[in-house]
Order: structure tokens, then sequence, then C-alpha cells
């Protein structure tokens, strides 16, 4: 690994570790609030990072083999969680099959049909093939069920793995920009949850999420500007200015992910979306805010400066 990517793995560690204390001496100080929530997301954080950290210090091969298996495990607990119609087993595979295809084209660096791949193939043959299965019954349901899934946790997260392979760049610079990416939707999923604990009054959305506070998104949001400030320069090729407006644009759409995925678990009755990483919940209740950080972005990047 280069030296600077060293140092920026440090950087992600030493926020983890900053969180880490964070919250024992919150706990200490106050023993009678319940941390419980941020001691649970702070401690899948870690996971997270150290998966993402050996998924961008690897070789290629490896490291979007990593990408395409978290893909498939949030895909998996999505169907799991969502219920499917029993004739659909083969669209049901197909939209499996799609996970090595779409992570294909990104280690090919193929732009162009890594952007329209799931969005048009993909969305396109779905349902010509649940039309052949000749079961006309919820079809318009399962079809939108199908399409959302494929999109949010294969397309969307790939956007991630791309950011490693983006031609033109300068060597070593991929890794730097899903730390950059990783380390600020972090911050501000633990910095949401900070603010809004310690000075949350205003709630936002209370039927959606009850606990997500105006106080929070604010004081989450400018953090996570602040970070990116300190950080962008470094790790990115944006300028001062361009640095903030993507902390702002992961600040406001990490939020956004983590509610609509809380609309998606309280229409279907759930809690957590599931059991993978055990007292915190499944693999899209981590993830959720990367679903929307991820490919917006990369795609604020790339027209900036790709």
């Amino acid at each position: 690994m280069s030296p600077i990517l060293i140092r920026a793995l440090v950087v992600l560690f030493g926020l983890l570790i900053i969180a880490s204390v964070t919250i024992a001496v919150l706990s200490r100080r106050s023993p009678e609030r319940d941390w419980t929530e941020l001691r649970q997301r702070i401690t899948t954080w870690w996971w997270i990072v150290i998966v993402f950290s050996l998924a961008i210090s690897t070789p290629r091969v490896i490291s979007l083999t990593i990408f395409a298996i978290i893909s498939f495990l949030a895909l998996k607990e999505y169907l799991t969680l969502i219920p499917t119609r029993g004739s659909d087993n083969m669209p049901l595979l197909w939209a499996y099959i799609a996970i090595p295809i779409q992570y294909y084209w990104v280690g090919t660096a193929w732009y162009g049909m890594f952007l329209v791949f799931i969005p048009v193939y993909v969305f396109l043959f779905l349902p010509m093939r649940m039309v052949l299965i000749g079961n006309n019954k919820d079809f318009l349901r399962s079809a939108s069920v199908l399409h959302w899934g494929v999109m949010t946790t294969v397309f969307a997260i790939s956007h991630v793995a791309y950011l490693t392979v983006l031609p033109g760049s300068a060597p070593g610079t991929g890794p730097l920009l899903v730390i950059f990416l990783v380390a600020l939707t972090e911050s501000n999923d633990i910095a949401q949850y900070l603010w809004g604990k310690s000075f949350g009054r205003i709630k936002v959305i209370p039927k959606v999420s009850p606990n997500k506070t105006l106080e929070g998104l604010i004081g989450g949001v400018l953090t996570t500007m602040l970070i990116a400030w300190a950080l962008g320069g470094i790790l990115t090729p944006l300028t001062a200015g361009e640095s903030i407006f993507a902390g702002l644009l992961i600040g406001v759409t990490g939020f956004i992910g983590d509610v609509v995925m809380s609309a998606v678990k309280r229409d279907i009755g759930v809690k957590d979306s599931g059991k993978l990483l055990p007292g915190h919940g499944g693999i899209l209740d981590r993830l959720d805010s990367l679903i929307y950080t991820a490919p917006l972005f990369f795609h604020f990047l790339y027209y900036l400066h790709y």
C-alpha cells in the first residue's frame, strides 16, 4: 500500500477510535441515558470499515469479489425481508446473476455498460422473464419490488467499487476516494445521532423515524461538511469548495437513505432488516446511508473531475 493510503486508513480508524472514546465518556458522565443504539452503530461501523479496508487494499479481483459478496448479501437479505411470489424463482435467479455481471463491468472499467446494465437491460429483462411464467397476480408489485431491490443493493453499492477503478485517475487514488466516502458517511451517521441525542427537540419525520430530529440533522451535516473540508484536499482531487459541497451532499443524502430504509421496514412491520450482525440488525440497516451517498457522490465527483 502507498504511504498516503496507509495514512488515510489511520485517519479512518482514528475517527472510529474517537467515536468509541466519546461514547465511553458519555456513558460514564450520563449513565441514566440509554447509549445502546450509538454503541451498536459504532461497533457495526468498525466491522464495515474493516471489510472496506480489506476490499481496497487487496488485488482488484479480490477487491471486486468482496464488493460483489456485499451486494449479494444485501440483495439476499432484502428478498428475504420482502414477500415474493413463489412463481418468481427464475426471475430471482436472474437478479442474482446480474451481480457478477455488474461487477464485471466495474472490473473492466466499462463506464457506459456499468451505467446502463441494471437501469436499462435488467430493468427490461426481469419483467419479460416474469411474463413468461404466465402469472398475472400481483405482477406490478412483484416487478417493482424486484427492480427496487436490484437497484439499491447492486447498482447503488457497485458505485463504491467503481471508485477504485476510475479511468484517468492517478495510481492509488481509487482507494482514497472510497475512504473519503466511507469516512464521511460513517461520521455523518454517528454525528447526527450524537447531535440529536444531545440537543434534539424538533422531530423531522416522526411517523417514519421518531428519533430523527432537526438538530441532529443540521449538526450532523455541518460536522460532515467540516470533516470533508479537512480531508478533501488530502484524499480527493476536490477543491475546498467542492469538498464542502460533497460533505453537504453526503450529510443530507445519508440521512435520506437512513429514513427511506426505515420507511421500508415500517411498511412491512419489522424493526431490523436481518440478523447478520447480532444485536445490530442486518446488512441493510448498516448500508442504508451508502445506498444513497455512494451513487450521488460518485457522479458528483465524476462530473467535476473525470
